[in-house]
């Protein structure tokens, strides 16, 4: 048999030179190591609609810290298939949510460094898993509202999310980035249509 010369022979049998690079190619990207950095923080529609009428009272965003019982390294970034993903905010997964929350309470005309409502945080959970087949990612914190000194909301929340995981990892690693990374705007959407939070929030 002639194999042309965009063949080559693996056990005996031609394989198209392009297969075996593409295969190559995938395979590196599965072993390599990079970093990537999320995008900035930004204001959704939806959430701004929730907000809309709610009747909130003026608020502040304080301090935002990871979980000490869950060791420093949560903080500083999720592993996805050995490229790391981190947070442009501080280099802290904690701060990423914090500005989240300041940039959406923002877009509303909300946020007031001087209002006597504060929200603080405590991130709790922040996994992404992105294998051949089904990818998952989780994220939580424990948010608690303060006015005049006095707790008003005090509670853990937390979202997920699941999506088709594919074998190569030039699809597979942005997929699962962009799937944790919306997880962000999700929780803070959850925070803002919880109705014990919401009844903190409305001016007294």
């Amino acid at each position: 048999m002639t194999r042309r010369s965009t063949d080559i022979a693996i056990a005996g049998r031609p394989v198209r030179l392009t297969v075996l690079v593409a295969l190559l190619a995938g395979l590196l990207q599965l072993a390599g190591c990079a970093e990537m950095q999320m995008g900035q923080p930004k204001a959704t529609v939806e959430n701004a609609t929730v907000m809309r009428g709610a009747g909130f009272a003026p608020v502040d965003v304080g301090r935002f810290v990871a979980d000490d019982a869950k060791g420093s390294g949560m903080d500083r970034g999720v592993s996805i298939r050995s490229n790391s993903l981190r947070s442009p905010v501080d280099g802290s997964l904690a701060q990423y949510l914090r500005e989240t929350l300041r940039v959406e309470l923002a877009s509303a005309g909300l946020l007031d460094p001087k209002a006597g409502t504060v929200v603080t945080g405590v991130l709790s959970d922040s996994e992404v898993n992105a294998p051949v087949g089904e990818g998952t990612a989780s994220l939580g914190a424990r948010f608690v509202v303060t006015r005049a000194g006095t707790v008003r909301y005090d509670k853990q929340l937390g979202v997920s999310a699941k999506w088709d995981s594919p074998f190569m990892g030039v699809s597979a690693i942005p997929q699962a980035a962009g799937q944790y990374e919306a997880l962000y705007r999700k929780l803070v959407g959850t925070l803002l249509t919880d109705p014990a939070f919401r009844s903190a929030m409305r001016e007294p």
